[in-house]
């Protein structure tokens, strides 16, 4: 069972970084658009359909930087209360919080896919550029199950480190 967990681990680190590349690509792209639409409007030529865009990058940097973000420990950690916790005790919430989480995620995906599969049966579209919406819904979900793994791994990997 080691093995197999390595192994995942390695797919899923591979995973990861590559989504967190993406998401560092939307967020420059985002970027230079929202600086490139104010410039222009000084000119009295915005950029047509840069809130749109904004808003669909916005939504890939923040789901496909997640898995990443959760491997590498970057989100706010309140260890107030936990680090006087006993080693057991605090084993036994990293677990249950990791459970939670996956849940959490897990409820996310199925949501997400759902969505994207209601988008692309009604043609939604954004309102200026008439671009489709559902397969921003679909990489939200692919991230929220690569999360999920991600979640899953911890728990293995800090047993290893604890041991």
């Amino acid at each position: 069972m080691d093995e197999e967990v390595k192994t995942l681990s390695g797919i899923t680190t591979g995973i990861s970084r590559g989504m967190y590349v993406i998401a560092g690509v939307a967020l420059a792209g985002s970027m230079f658009l929202t600086v490139a639409d104010v410039i222009l409007r000084t000119f009295k030529m915005p950029i047509v359909g840069t809130y749109e865009l904004v808003g669909l990058l916005g939504a890939l940097v923040v789901g496909f930087a997640l898995p990443q973000t959760s491997r590498m420990l970057g989100h706010v950690l309140m260890d107030f209360v936990t680090s006087r916790l006993t080693g057991g005790v605090n084993r036994f919430l990293m677990i249950l919080t990791r459970i939670m989480g996956i849940l959490l995620f897990a409820i996310i995906a199925w949501n997400m896919c759902n969505l994207g599969f209601d988008y692309w049966k009604a043609g939604e579209v954004t309102p200026t550029l008439q671009l489709p919406t559902y397969p921003v819904a679909f990489a939200i979900a692919i991230a929220s199950a690569v999360e999920c793994l991600v979640l899953f791994l911890e728990m293995f990997e800090k047993k290893d480190s604890e041991s």
